[in-house]
């Protein structure tokens, strides 16, 4: 329709059903983020050819929502350069990461204030993954995401458009016993657990009814269907029509005098593959079979599959929709095998039965080796693996220094993701699975480092390793590489489960790190809590750190370097008691204390920028650090710091 034809009719009638508020205002912006029309320069272009019963229109917002980007056309407001990100995913993904709060999701993926969050909320809550109370979200039904981040640019309206044009808003005809996808690839980054995902859903399965293989570069038709090969087979050996026998004995073919002669020949034979076996197993019992493909983009889809393709569509009840034609050769192999009569080859037609499934697996690190086109893809259904960082009691053992292992993970993944804009290569929950979920030193640095070193950092990305012009991978073997390990935790702001403090001070002095409750019998509450995150009474560094994270809490608009301003200014007797990144990076460049970096504490502030805290209390005969802290906060009421002795 015209545009300006379209445009004098929808305004026609919305000032019939609104009494005559302007539709091209906020209706005209509502209706165009939910995708239901878009315009060019003179055409106008709705979803839909009627009204919408309420079912159908829940049906369409359901899939709306898991498929909305932003930004897009019409958030004029936001203006972020980045790739549009599909908002769902995401915060699915962050919820997975422990992160809830709405407002700083927002701030932290797209720099931008939500404002009014009244729309937004009630279609989360009602239509999403995702619930939404009080400004904080979670995840209200376990799912299967999907992407997180858009291809599309972020002005295109008819690319936005078309992002919500298969969404099934009618009911779904099943008339099987089943509603299972018959085809299905499950994709996500390395070790997110795909193929484990499929062994838990085959438990039970006989062995016989499952078919496996793996896809590579070398795979093709004939490897994975069948195809005629030379066969060795024994035969008499005849001397006219009498076997020909051994005059004597034959020690070099095991034969005695009299034994008819045995010769080897070459014949060729229709030799079935995985597939043809998984096809003719399906046809000879009525219980499921399933065929599993691992790594299916590893291999040239279109060249593997030839014409099959056309039978993964499959038709209500599933069986292929469309049959296709068996060559000579497959027809005879099939008829011998199944007979004339069978519907697996009947009138020489091959047909995928009800009750074979086909599963594969996709790195989406490994998307460009061969891509899958799109008449391909819309064959299968997809369900996306996300990484969970559920392994919390993996530690990574550097030399005896332990670090966890989803704390790593997860910094790791969001300097790929901001870094990348990509999820592809970032390390899912298995990416190891070590014994005794204990990440050894040389797992870490074999698999791991390399891994980050060669496939995500060769480029410069991800901003993990040191960044001196003489680094290089090598030197993560050499005498001293514990340290430049350490150095690449701290460069992640990740510190030790159990830090231990050397006795080698730089300055020759016995400052201890945290003289905790163990050598005191005074203990302490802070702001009413009377033990630490782990349950612990407070140690003396521990309550140094919690002092400053309640002073930034409660002041959440000032940067890292007015909140070093501000301690320093008060003359704690404690050392560096709060630095800022590049103050801490100053004090450590060149120094001879190996443990300095250990001895202050990371703090994220809500801005993005770190704070350190000093947990150097010293000695209370020597120093009286401890004492004198608890002195200056005292008199520094206003902070809203109160500090007990129990």
């Amino acid at each position: 329709m015209r545009k300006d034809a379209a445009r004098a009719f929808v305004e026609k009638q919305w000032h019939e059903w609104d009494g005559g508020n302007d539709f091209f205002r906020t209706p005209y912006q509502l209706a165009a983020q939910l995708g239901l029309y878009y315009e060019d320069d003179t055409m106008f272009y709705p979803r839909f050819d009627h009204i919408l019963s309420i079912d159908e229109a829940r049906r369409y917002i359901e899939g709306w929502i898991r498929r909305y980007y932003i930004p897009n056309p019409y958030t004029g407001s936001i203006h972020y350069d980045g790739q549009p990100i599909v908002l769902n995913s995401q915060l699915y993904q962050a919820a997975l990461s422990g992160e809830s709060k709405l407002d700083e999701f927002f701030r932290s993926h797209l720099n931008i204030d939500l404002g009014n969050k009244d729309i937004l909320t009630n279609i989360l809550n009602n239509f999403s993954d995702i619930k939404v109370e009080n400004g904080r979200f979670s995840i209200k039904k376990e799912a299967i995401v999907g992407v997180l981040i858009s291809q599309n640019k972020s002005d295109d309206k008819k690319a936005f458009f078309d992002t919500f044009n298969d969404i099934q808003i009618g009911e779904l005809k099943v008339n099987s016993a089943d509603n299972l996808s018959r085809q299905i690839i499950y994709y996500g980054a390395p070790g997110t657990g795909k193929s484990h995902k499929i062994k838990k859903q085959l438990d039970g399965i006989s062995k016989e009814n499952i078919f496996r293989t793996t896809f590579h570069p070398d795979s093709d038709y004939s490897t994975f269907v069948g195809a005629y090969k030379p066969t060795m087979k024994k035969q008499y050996r005849y001397e006219g029509k009498v076997k020909a026998s051994y005059y004597e004995d034959d020690d070099l073919a095991n034969a005695k005098k009299g034994d008819p002669v045995v010769e080897k020949a070459i014949e060729y034979n229709f030799i079935p593959q995985v597939f043809l076996n998984a096809y003719i197993r399906a046809y000879k019992t009525d219980e499921n079979v399933y065929l599993i493909i691992e790594e299916i983009n590893r291999g040239n889809c279109a060249q593997i599959f030839g014409d099959l393709f056309q039978l993964l569509d499959r038709d209500e009840n599933g069986k292929s929709e469309y049959t296709i034609k068996a060559d000579a050769d497959l027809r005879t192999f099939l008829e011998d095998n199944l007979g004339c009569d069978n519907p697996g080859i009947k009138d020489g037609e091959l047909c995928l039965p009800s009750n074979l499934y086909i599963y594969a697996t996709m790195n989406t690190s490994d998307q460009s080796l061969f891509p899958i086109d799109s008449a391909f893809k819309r064959r299968w259904d997809w369900e996306y693996e996300p990484i969970k960082n559920k392994n919390t009691d993996w530690v990574i053992d550097i030399d005896g220094l332990k670090y966890r292992w989803s704390d790593f993970q997860k910094e790791v993944n969001a300097r790929i993701l901001n870094n990348t804009g990509s999820e592809d290569k970032m390390l899912g929950d298995y990416f190891v699975n070590p014994p005794a979920k204990i990440i050894s030193y040389n797992l870490f640095r074999n698999k791991i480092l390399f891994y980050l070193w060669n496939d995500v950092c060769k480029d410069g990305d991800a901003d993990i390793f040191p960044t001196d012009a003489d680094f290089s991978f090598s030197k993560l073997y050499n005498e001293d590489s514990k340290q430049l390990i350490v150095s690449i935790m701290e460069k992640l702001h990740l510190e030790p489960i159990d830090g231990t403090v050397s006795e080698n001070k730089e300055d020759g002095s016995d400052i201890s790190e945290d003289n905790d409750s163990n050598s005191s019998s005074v203990r302490y509450s802070i702001n009413g809590e009377e033990t630490d995150e782990k349950g612990k009474t407070w140690g003396k560094g521990a309550l140094v750190k919690r002092a400053v994270e309640i002073f930034c809490q409660n002041n959440p608009d000032l940067s890292a370097k007015d909140i070093r301003d501000r301690w320093i200014s008060v003359g704690f007797k404690i050392p560096h008691i709060v630095e800022t990144e590049d103050d801490k990076k100053k004090r450590l460049n060149g120094s001879v204390d190996k443990t300095g970096r250990e001895r202050c504490k990371p703090i994220k502030l809500t801005n993005e920028e770190f704070v350190y805290v000093s947990t150097e209390v010293g000695s209370d005969k020597v120093y009286n650090n401890f004492e004198d802290f608890l002195s200056r906060i005292k008199s520094r009421p206003e902070w809203g710091i109160e500090i007990k002795e129990l």
